[in-house]
């Protein structure tokens, strides 16, 4: 099965990411943890779940390797990822006795990397942390990057800083336990990322589906090093999100608010985003910059991968707007959008009319 290694080229700060089938059972895992930890207190944060099948070898290992991991294990669930669960985890981290040496590892998916990211970010002004990614959403975009953060009830992702991992380490093959409506949510980013940046990504994305779904590793490892590359070029020309990484956020700004609105509780992230990536999408057929070819390619893929296209009836346009200008990319009142040009290509709009918007969002009601 394939593996690949792709760099995540910031000054200073730059990282590697692995990705092979396995990888979580091999001695590489190891060697790369006992590199970072040296002879330092490390503490692993993962989720419940997780324990049998990964996190039990991997401390077998680490303590035949003579280092002894503090374990913190953090119930999962989006409406989670909050101040309160960080303020455990700086208590764990406290009885853990980690210093500014030590290292965090976070094996979860993309609600666990945030918060625990987030968490080694402020403690002692920050420690190092490396990311295990457990889910394909987390695999493809919030373990690569350096973005922590949690949620306020306000709305999504208001708490955060830029903390890079020391290391991203990702075995496909955590895919196979994962429930398929998880792995359809990450497909989502995955689909983004051709639309944002690369047209051959998107078909070939869109060809593998069958694949995909049936969890073939070398589609997986396919697709999620496509992704990893093209996330790892636009951080490395703009880490801190002062131009070119905001055509990350296709979808988020009324995905977002969906969540919000729907107490993170109802939508994966992934779903939510979809259903905004075609309300966005049309935004930008209202104001004549997307063709209604690009919106139509981009439901029937997202369509094939089981993903929804549209907001639920329970939702009010008022509700929508509201929400979504208490966005974190809302500059002086205005609305920011990511809107196609074609697809692999797109640009950040904040003068859109308000017309406009809410004629797209209730065409995607």
């Amino acid at each position: 099965m394939a593996s690949y290694q792709i760099e995540v080229a910031i000054p200073e700060r730059d990282y590697i990411i692995d990705i092979e089938p396995g990888l979580l059972t091999s001695p590489k895992a190891l060697d790369t943890l006992q590199r970072l930890c040296g002879k330092s207190r490390l503490c692993i944060v993962t989720h419940p779940v997780l324990l049998k099948h990964y996190v039990t070898p991997l401390v077998e290992g680490l303590k035949q390797r003579g280092i002894e991991p503090f374990l913190h294990v953090v119930p999962s669930g989006e409406h989670r990822k909050t101040l309160a669960t960080v303020a455990k985890m700086y208590d764990a981290f406290i009885e853990a006795k980690l210093d500014r040496k030590s290292l965090v590892v976070v094996i979860g998916g993309g609600v666990l990397g945030d918060a625990g990211g987030f968490a080694a970010a402020s403690y002692l002004r920050g420690i190092r942390f490396v990311q295990i990614p457990t889910t394909l959403l987390a695999h493809v975009d919030s373990s690569v990057g350096g973005k922590t953060g949690v949620d306020l009830p306000q709305g999504k992702n208001l708490i955060g800083s830029f903390h890079q991992p020391s290391s991203v380490l990702i075995d496909p093959i955590t895919l196979r336990t994962l429930p398929r409506r998880e792995l359809c949510a990450g497909l989502a980013e995955v689909i983004k990322y051709g639309i944002i940046y690369d047209n051959a990504f998107f078909a070939r994305v869109d060809a593998l589906l069958p694949q995909i779904l049936k969890r073939d590793m070398d589609a997986l490892s396919e697709i999620i090093a496509r992704s990893c590359e093209i996330k790892a070029d636009v951080v490395r020309q703009d880490e801190t999100e002062q131009g070119l990484r905001a055509i990350l956020n296709f979808g988020h700004t009324l995905g977002h608010a969906l969540e919000a609105i729907t107490n993170y509780r109802r939508y994966k992230h992934g779903e939510a985003i979809a259903i905004g990536m075609v309300a966005e999408s049309r935004i930008g057929e209202c104001i004549g910059q997307t063709s209604p070819d690009v919106t139509n390619a981009l439901i029937h893929t997202l369509e094939r991968a089981h993903l929804p296209t549209a907001f639920p009836s329970d939702i009010t346009l008022e509700q929508i707007l509201q929400v979504a200008q208490r966005d974190k990319k809302t500059i002086g009142g205005h609305l920011s959008f990511v809107l196609p040009l074609r697809i692999g290509e797109v640009n950040v709009r904040n003068d859109i009319p308000v017309a406009a918007i809410q004629s797209a969002i209730q065409m995607s009601l």
